[in-house]
């Protein structure tokens, strides 16, 4: 049975650089002398390739290297699970994670590696009083958990990032290319990034994503106008940007659409009146008509074009000629004579087109020689989206504000908007990210859209548990309500209080609609698997320490979350669970992981405990390999150890290891 130790690659996020070399490697075996790699002879075998100028177009500055370098150390943390902060633990498939975001992506390149299609971020824009968190090259675990209060500070404090500092766009760059980079290797081939931002950065980060994304995988830059203060001196500035990038441009879905606006009103009130009125379709018409005077205030307004009903449903009519068209005589198939065109102007189709159009009741004819086509609004319900688009940031403080009883967030970005994102990129259960989270709205959008269009997409959400200062006046009203909910002063626990309030509202407003509301809360934490640590001035200590491998403090439920997240699991995916001999067996992925992390496993144990996992394994019949894993401490000696490795070895379970 071998033993997972901390120096395993199963104990830690993937090495990169390790993968890198590999794959570069079986490129070009020629281009490595002792392992190692051999410029000189891989810009041979790159040809012109290879630039070789000192000088080049592109953005650096004075860390760059060593933010690549940040991005590519594995991170030897664990996400611990906290099913009561969640909400439907059991069922729901989508994740809020509380830690620092660099360090979150980094553990679940294994488990999410190419399968997140949309990520949507705000991060901090650069303004001068955006809240800085350095991330440590030698240990960001420790850094991050002494940084919101998890460990004794060294004394260091969380800062603003100022203006007046020489370093000002230096460590804002250095704080996104690294997670970025990281995120890039998460989406799918087809997926693609949407990235909020100003004027401040929004030329670097475009820099940015050219350097990892690539400039011909860049989609759009989209304005975000919202409501405009009449206090500028020069120009009021009154919008943001959502810089777009594809992970490959020539994979991603094609053409992209949204509903329009306000339609939905609409359609239900057709159907409320083509009920009501039967086949009498003016009196339904008419019945629409006021229905839009009636409505002039709402959004639904800007259809009223459709105004007509019949049988296919409500529409309007069209010249069906267009500048260009095809020039020639059409002939009206009940009276045979020609239908005059407009000079300068052609038809959209052909004669035979047209009277399939007839036939399906599409075309209105005004006179013998004079046409209209109808077109119908629940066929030109959705329109692609532009490249700009108008929506005040007040609404979504008002609305958050209500849903959470006060204003806690000053700026939260309009869960609509996002929804609109999420609508045009993404589809059926494709997974949604967002690793700045803030207040929650992506996740919120997602309820939303699942609920609107009746699908199932997921969520991945990462926020950072920033603690909140009772005694900072713009964080009081928020710090007394995490007091009044009985949780940690902390950014994040609003975050969760949000989601859970809006799935609640969602399935109010939606009591058809059985779709997932719920999360799963994990947390960052260093590593359940104890690394050797010697304090020099009491071996015996250390020693004995030691003879657990992994740290007492942590539950069955850690130690489990950890090795689905190391072995590359989804954190939702099913577990089952089942008693043999005494002891809880948890069955993952329909059998290709069998763990058993109890304490203890006496000698007289060992042999039903192993007959029973094998009985559990060859009903379960998984079609790959199965590993299963023990607790190493867990055995009364190394007898016992070996006796049940060798029964499970017999019965073709050969891939036994302990921890």
């Amino acid at each position: 049975m071998e033993k997972l130790v901390a120096a395993d690659a199963e104990t830690h996020s993937p090495d990169v650089v390790a993968e890198n070399i590999e794959q570069l490697k079986a490129l070009f075996p020629e281009a490595f002398t002792e392992g190692k790699v051999d410029f000189e002879v891989l810009k041979q075998l790159l040809g012109g390739a290879v630039e070789e100028r000192e000088e080049k177009y592109g953005l650096t500055w004075h860390g760059k290297r060593r933010a690549r370098q940040l991005a590519l150390t594995p991170s030897t943390g664990t996400l611990r699970p906290c099913p009561q902060d969640s909400v439907d633990w059991d069922t729901t498939d989508n994740l809020m994670i509380e830690g620092d975001n660099l360090e979150v992506l980094k553990l679940l390149q294994k488990s999410y590696a190419r399968k997140v299609k949309m990520i949507y971020i705000d991060p901090p824009y650069n303004t001068g009083g955006d809240f800085v968190y350095p991330d440590d090259f030698q240990d960001n675990i420790k850094n991050y958990l002494m940084r919101t209060g998890q460990l004794e500070s060294d004394g260091r404090k969380n800062t603003s990032n100022s203006d007046a500092s020489g370093r000002f766009h230096t460590d804002w760059l250095n704080m996104i290319y690294p997670r970025l980079r990281l995120a890039m290797s998460l989406l799918r081939d087809d997926g693609v990034i949407f990235i909020s931002i100003d004027d401040t950065e929004v030329s670097n980060l475009r820099h940015v994503c050219d350097d990892l994304f690539g400039p011909e995988n860049f989609i759009a830059e989209i304005i975000w106008e919202s409501a405009g203060k009449n206090d500028a001196r020069q120009i009021g500035i009154n919008h943001e940007y959502i810089v777009v990038f594809a992970k490959n441009r020539n994979l991603t879905k094609r053409e992209w659409s949204v509903a329009k606006v306000a339609v939905e009103p609409i359609l239900r009130e057709v159907e409320r009146l083509k009920k009501q009125c039967g086949d009498n379709y003016d009196a339904a018409s008419e019945a629409m008509a006021n229905w839009y005077k009636a409505n002039k205030s709402t959004p639904s307004y800007a259809h009223r074009r459709y105004r007509y009903i019949d049988k296919n449903g409500l529409y309007k009519e069209e010249n069906p000629t267009q500048p260009g068209g095809r020039k020639f005589d059409l002939k009206n198939p009940f009276t045979g004579e020609t239908i005059k065109l407009t000079k300068g102007r052609g038809w959209g189709f052909d004669q035979k087109q047209f009277e399939e159009l007839v036939n399906q009741g599409r075309i209105s004819f005004i006179s013998s020689d004079s046409i209209m086509l109808r077109l119908y609004l629940h066929e030109t319900d959705r329109v692609t989206p532009q490249s700009v688009l108008y929506q005040p940031t007040r609404s979504a403080s008002e609305r958050l504000a209500k849903l959470l009883g006060a204003t806690y967030f000053d700026f939260p970005k309009d869960e609509t908007v996002i929804q609109t994102l999420i609508e045009m990129a993404s589809e059926r259960d494709d997974i949604v990210m967002d690793f700045f989270a803030g207040s929650g709205t992506t996740a919120h959008a997602v309820f939303a859209q699942n609920a609107l269009d009746k699908l199932n997409r997921r969520f991945v959400l990462v926020q950072l548990p920033e603690p909140l200062d009772a005694d900072n006046n713009e964080q009081k009203l928020a710090a007394k309500y995490c007091d009044e909910l009985g949780r940690p002063r902390t950014i994040a626990e609003l975050t969760k209080e949000r989601l859970r309030r809006a799935g609640k509202k969602i399935r109010e407003e939606n009591p058809m609609f059985h779709g997932d509301l719920g999360f799963r809360v994990f947390k960052l934490d260093s590593t359940n698997i104890r690394a050797w640590e010697p304090n020099r001035d009491d071996l015996p200590t250390t020693l004995h320490d030691s003879i657990e491998h992994l740290k007492t403090d942590r539950t069955e439920q850690d130690i489990l979350f950890e090795l689905l997240l190391k072995l590359g699991l989804d954190l939702t995916i099913p577990i089952e669970q089942k008693p043999i001999a005494g002891k809880a067996v948890h069955n993952i992925g329909a059998g290709t992981l069998l763990v058993c992390l109890a304490a203890q496993i006496g000698s007289v144990e060992v042999e039903p405990l192993a007959q029973g996992i094998v009985a559990w394994h060859k009903a379960l019949a998984p079609a790959g390999e199965t590993t299963v894993i023990f607790r190493d401490s867990a055995f009364a000696d190394d007898m016992a150890k070996t006796n049940l490795s060798a029964i499970l070895q017999q019965h073709e379970l050969d891939n036994v290891r302990s921890l």
